[in-house]
């Protein structure tokens, strides 16, 4: 079925070209705002509905589970348009809402649902699940698919349990937190433990070899997989069978991967084997009904320390496509168009970010005049800093009624600048951290899903050791210690001893009858997996252990505040398994462990947000502060000396600008009291790169001006025509298609070039006739 001639009314010319791409390689360099998720989903869709390909066959990658959320949400909304002009004759959001649902409904089971969309992590998880009992380890180590998921914190806590516990060193001198980094990064280059000990031929080296390689065993024994593996596994399971690689090479056809700049060469291998089935050359490939499609920015690689390697994306012309120039090539398109920050902030922007070498070139081109003027503030110190913004945000806010707290964002270097911040702004405006205490990191949750994780994997002895006397339950560490090492002298998981009475009974001495009590809950638990839903197991779960009486018991506000979290993950499973197709309990703990933190910021919260400038990546707002412009702390001063890593704190830099939209605050102090010691701050060398006429280095008014005057008129019962010119705050310009009702009730549908069709009620919106 063709699709219709309006589909695509809404892309500009370069987006169309990359939504109209069918077979083989296309890179899509996809500058800050260029609207390079709505090319992402057009694309998708117009794959199924121009050339009938199945949903089944398209793996599209994403960088975080908030990306891909949005991105379902996006092309369900397509298909769900399209269904209401259909059926109904009308708009989707003109329906009653009744009907909106139904519709809504319809498109997920008819194309979301069978969409392969997700995280690397997430969707080789699913792989796994179906296909992680064929993978041929080289130490012998195997797992099932009922692997259990370690976040972090728990990987963390292997590590530390390892180097204190078994091999007896001394965690001054050999830091857990180091040690898994190292893993974490050996894992990221497809290390083994033996490959590090070549590295690294000294004491050292051995050392991370040793914890490494005990590490893994542990895990697999727990049948556990860290995120690293998540990825690590399939490349080598992909690279050993050939037969598994061609079944998923046959499954995905299409294959879409955003941000590609951040991509590590793990997840470039596995990217690779499923575009090529591991054919080597270049020439060979055949992509006939196939394509690659990556959208990504060098400009914005800034994930390093995780291994992202941006020269990934600028080999993609080598790898995949023709290899010609820019302006001859039909394997790269450039989305320079911006439709989120105002001119003078893309000018600045684009500015900076020349001074780097290793890029494409390209240049943010404005869709939207310029703006307020950017400010740069000098402050004596990090206080007076803090004090700055706290009078900037209460006057703007003051000044700017259509603004609320979440249009305004605070973004720093490190986590530690932001305590003074905090203090600054904490009895007057409301606020959340971003990247603080993730909710699954909660002691409380963290126990909960403990009992949960070993229910469906039993071997899990790090969850079984966390809850086997939680709630106090007179279950000694003794005890525990007597059980484990009757464990590991007989080379079986915690949970085989504990399971079992008689060997209870003879291990664990007076404590025999607590032990056999939980053994006996757990076992009852585990019966009923297949039988009750997922949120009854964990009432009951909870009820049964004592533990939510437990905190009823102690009676403090911490403890009521643990009891609410417990009720909100209570409502988090009830979402998962509305807004899934797998709602096992299984798939709602391999949910929970790849969480990050950005999942759970709540865009419509009306709080300021503050965080560091790696977590604003893939955000914007209206306002931003970005502070602590200063030689050493940004750039950071690790960075100094090397030009490759300076080129990425620049990138940095250029990220935090391109997140405002409207107007762009910068500050630096004189002198700044940071990890413990005041010491004089010399102004970034960044700020010498901004244009100066573009910045002004004064104190703002308290009244933002506006530097772009329009010949407008705001609608004050305005008799709208079908054609006429506006002018809309966030929007930009855009030309009026439809008006829907008459008088009060009169609405108007806009299409904004790059943006699309909007629905907007010009009274409410403060809509202006251009």
């Amino acid at each position: 079925m063709p699709v219709e001639t309006d589909f695509l009314d809404g892309l500009n010319e370069s987006q169309r070209q990359a939504v109209q791409h069918f077979c083989g390689p296309l890179l899509v360099v996809a500058g800050a705002g260029s609207g390079k998720t709505r090319a992402l989903t057009y694309r998708i869709a117009y794959l199924i509905l121009n050339h009938q390909v199945n949903p089944e066959n398209i793996l599209a990658v994403t960088f975080t589970n908030k990306a891909a959320k949005e991105m379902k949400e996006r092309i369900e909304l397509i298909f769900a348009q399209r269904l209401a002009q259909e059926k109904e004759g009308e708009r989707l959001e003109l329906l009653p809402e009744h009907k909106q649902v139904k519709l809504r409904s319809r498109a997920y089971q008819d194309i979301t649902k069978h969409l392969w969309i997700g995280t690397f992590h997430s969707l080789f998880a699913r792989i796994l699940r179906q296909d992680i009992n064929k993978y041929q380890d080289p130490k012998g180590y195997q797992w099932d698919r009922n692997f259990t998921i370690y976040d972090e914190s728990d990987a963390q806590s292997l590590v530390k349990n390892i180097v204190t516990k078994q091999l007896n060193l001394d965690d001054k001198k050999f830091n857990p937190r180091y040690l898994r980094y190292s893993i974490s990064n050996a894992k990221n280059q497809g290390f083994y433990p033996e490959d590090v000990l070549a590295q690294q031929p000294n004491y050292r080296g051995r050392v991370i070899s040793e914890v490494y390689q005990e590490y893994q065993a542990q895990l697999a024994s727990n049948n556990a997989l860290d995120f690293d593996d998540l990825i690590l596994i399939p490349a080598r399971l992909f690279s050993q069978n050939e037969s598994i690689l061609g079944y998923w090479h046959k499954q995905f056809q299409h294959i879409l991967v955003d941000e590609y700049q951040d991509t590590n060469r793990i997840q470039y291998q596995l990217i690779n084997l499923l575009a090529t089935n591991g054919e080597p050359k270049k020439q060979n490939l055949n992509w006939e009904n196939r394509s690659i499609f990556v959208v990504g920015d060098a400009d914005q690689s800034i994930y390093s320390f995780r291994m992202a390697d941006f020269t990934i994306l600028l080999e993609f012309q080598q790898d995949f496509g023709d290899g010609l120039p820019d302006d001859d090539t039909r394997t790269m398109v450039k989305l320079e168009e911006n439709y989120r920050s105002r001119e003078n902030i893309l000018e600045v922007a684009n500015t900076l970010i020349e001074n780097n070498s290793e890029r494409i070139d390209k240049i943010l081109k404005p869709t939207r005049g310029y703006g307020e003027e950017i400010y740069c503030y000098k402050a004596e110190n990090e206080i007076e800093e803090g004090q700055f913004i706290r009078r900037q945000l209460l006057t703007l806010q003051n000044e700017n009624p259509e603004l609320n707290w979440g249009d305004f964002a605070i973004l720093y270097r490190t986590n530690a600048q932001s305590r003074v911040i905090e203090e600054a702004i904490r009895d007057k405006i409301p606020y959340q951290i971003i990247g603080g205490l993730k909710f699954y990191d909660r002691k409380e949750i963290k126990d909960a899903l403990a009992y949960l994780r070993l229910l469906t994997n039993p071997n899990d002895t790090v969850s079984l050791l966390r809850i086997i006397n939680t709630p106090r339950r007179g279950i000694g560490q003794k005890t525990i210690d007597q059980l484990i090492s009757a464990s590991q002298e007989l080379g079986v998981p915690l949970w085989e001893i504990i399971r079992d009475e008689t060997s209870v009974n003879t291990l664990a001495g007076r404590a025999s009858k607590k032990v056999n009590e939980f053994a006996k809950l757990i076992q009852r638990y585990q019966a009923n997996l297949d039988q009750l839903p997922a949120v009854e197991i964990l009432d009951g779960i909870l009820s049964e252990s004592g533990y939510r009486q437990d905190l009823q018991n102690q009676g403090t506000d911490e403890a009521e505040n643990r009891i609410e979290n417990l009720k909100e993950l209570d409502s988090a499973m009830t979402q998962f398994a509305e807004e899934n197709e797998d709602n096992s309990l299984e798939g709602f703990l391999a949910n929970a462990a790849l969480a990050s933190d950005l999942d759970n910021l709540n865009e419509k919260e009306e709080k300021v947000s503050l965080m560091t400038l790696h977590a604003a990546k893939g955000l914007e707002f209206p306002v931003v502060f970005m502070v602590g412009l200063e030689q050493g702390l940004f750039p950071n001063r690790r960075t100094l000396d090397d030009p490759a890593a300076l080129e990425e704190e620049r990138r940095l830099c250029y990220v935090g600008i391109t997140r405002a939209q409207e107007q762009l605050f910068i500050s630096h102090a004189e002198e700044r009291r940071l990890w413990g010691s005041r010491e004089p701050a010399i102004p970034s060398q960044f700020l010498s790169e901004l244009p100066e006429e573009l910045v002004n280095y004064s104190s703002p008014p308290i009244k933002p001006r506006r530097q772009e005057k329009k010949d407008t008129k705001k609608d004050t019962g305005q008799n709208w025509q079908v054609g006429d010119r506006v002018f809309h705050k966030t929007f930009g310009e855009g030309t009026v298609t439809h008006v829907l009702g008459n008088g009060e009730k009169t609405n108007l549908a806009v299409q904004f070039p790059g943006i699309g069709r909007k629905i907007i009620d010009p009274k409410i919106a403060s809509l202006e006739l251009i």
